[in-house]
């Protein structure tokens, strides 16, 4: 089975799907003349915005949900991962993808907001729903939201619930050993896998809502309190430092595990943290209340920045200054380039990070990245469960029953369990296919629907005029071309009929 899903993988993850990803970005970043650099004050003005419905989340909630998907085990055991297989170098490319999958993200969330749907009292959007209503090809749609549900429902919740299980045991040992029919599982591991399907249970059967009210305070929070701990360790080695930028951005062009090696896993594991052009932003994007679709493009824009430029750069300098890393080499497989670390150190977990806050905090900085490890995965495992619930929605349509949810949500639970008992680089693979599939039908998506329509680049140039003209800030679909945003097409026509009525209401009053 691991040689199955290993070939799968090559397949899927060519260079093609590689050079796809960051030329989506340079090309959407010429597009909008890098907005992600112009509007980054506007960037931080709209997370203000707190503006919910009973029917929408709020700005700030939207990037808590599409962060708690972004800013998960790939920030940590991926980063460790890429430095593994990649080198050093690897983090550049890491960057380079952020910077570009920026303006990536601004176009597919915009899209998702543009062409979203309330269905059943909530916003609903996402790529299944702009392949659908913007290129009028419904079989896109569904390609999608079936990739999507097998991706997020059933290959990569395991991802993170393995590195859950394996931070765990790196922290408490194995504890008591079981006999399941997975080989022998330690009791630790089992009480984790216990404590996070009964709480995850609680909340994916209470709806978007509950879902953001968690995470817009859980990510936050174990965001900003990784950074901290990141800084401390930076600012204790500071004549590291720039040796250690040095050593990045040397490596990213004469890279110690090759040149493709740096490129492919700093671009893999770039997308798999960030998700820019992956297709998953979009779906907490639609269920945000703007004003206009822009913003939430601006907004879920500023989250790459987040995952990538923030959290994943503080595992990589905290990994490299501290020395606690092997490079392993293609050829011949298995021989390391570098080695620091006991050559039986997992490299696709989260064993790096945890060793090298371990060598500056002790004790404390393996439990500390055992802790946040848990609520990165987490929270990214609802975000998970929220795009499987969102797609399958769409092919509910038809349908209209609640059986296919449920037994989704037993699904992913199911594969929650599964993830936690099994190896980790069986299971990173399988989440690599999820990715990939993924990524390969958006960004072609994405990259056609601008040839055919353009309606992200005629939203931001909207948006951008009417900041200039100092507001009122709204979204007309019809004055821009855009056709099937029926969402906005009712609400604006409600916004005139009650301008309309309160005009007459007050001429009344004269008379």
């Amino acid at each position: 089975m691991q040689e199955l899903v290993n070939t799968i993988n090559n397949y899927v993850w060519s260079e093609a799907l590689i050079y796809l990803c960051l030329g989506a970005g340079l090309f959407y970043s010429i597009l909008t003349r890098f907005a992600q650099v112009r509007h980054f004050r506007e960037m931080w003005s709209l997370l203000l915005n707190n503006t919910e419905s009973e029917k929408g989340i709020s700005s700030f909630q939207a990037l808590a949900v599409s962060l708690s998907g972004r800013v998960g085990v790939g920030n940590i055991a991926g980063v460790a991962a890429a430095i593994g297989f990649g080198g050093p170098g690897a983090v550049f490319w890491m960057w380079v993808v952020a910077f570009l999958g920026a303006s990536t993200a601004f176009a597919e969330s915009t899209l998702g907001q543009v062409y979203k749907v309330e269905e059943n009292g909530q916003y609903r959007g996402g790529p299944a729903y702009y392949f659908e209503r913007c290129l009028g090809w419904r079989w896109l749609g569904v390609l999608f939201a079936i990739s999507a549900i097998i991706g997020c429902g059933i290959f990569l919740p395991g991802v993170q619930a393995n590195a859950v299980g394996n931070a765990v045991t790196q922290v408490f040992g194995d504890g008591a050993m079981v006999v399941t029919s997975f080989g022998e599982v330690g009791t630790h591991k089992l009480a984790a896998l216990a404590v996070i399907l009964m709480v995850l249970a609680f909340i994916i059967f209470g709806g978007i809502r509950r879902i953001a009210n968690f995470t817009q305070i859980v990510v936050p929070f174990m965001a900003l309190g990784y950074i901290v701990m990141a800084l401390i360790v930076v600012f204790l080695n500071l004549d590291k430092v720039g040796g250690i930028f040095g050593l990045i951005i040397s490596d990213a062009f004469t890279a110690q595990a090759g040149f493709g090696a740096a490129i492919g896993w700093g671009v893999k594991r770039g997308i798999y943290s960030n998700e820019a052009g992956q297709g998953t932003g979009p779906h907490a994007a639609a269920a945000a209340e703007v004003a206009h679709p822009a913003q939430q493009g601006l907004v879920q824009a500023f989250s790459v920045y987040v995952d990538t430029l923030f959290v994943c750069t503080a595992t990589a300098l905290m990994i490299l200054i501290t020395q606690q890393y092997n490079v392993v080499g293609e050829l011949p497989a298995g021989q390391f380039i570098v080695q620091n670390v006991a050559a039986n150190t997992e490299v696709g977990s989260a064993a790096f990070t945890q060793m090298a806050l371990n060598s500056v905090f002790g004790n404390f900085g393996q439990l500390f990245v055992g802790i946040a490890l848990f609520f990165f995965a987490f929270t990214t495992i609802l975000a998970y469960y929220y795009i499987t619930e969102t797609n399958v929605a769409y092919l509910n349509r038809v349908f209209n029953n609640r059986l296919p949810l449920i037994v989704f949500k037993i699904i992913l639970m199911a594969m929650v369990a599964y993830g936690t008992v099994n190896a980790a680089g069986y299971i990173w693979g399988i989440g690599d296919i999820g990715v990939g599939l993924m990524a390969w039908i958006n960004v072609l998506g994405i990259l056609l629907i601008f040839f055919v329509h353009k309606p992200a680049i005629l939203c931001l140039k909207d948006y951008e005029d009417q900041m200039k003209a100092g507001g009122p800030i709204t979204f007309d679909p019809v004055k821009l071309g855009i056709k099937n945003a029926t969402f906005w097409e009712a609400r604006l026509a409600k916004a005139n009929a009650k301008a309309e009525a309160a005009a007459n209401t007050e001429q009344s009053k004269t008379v």
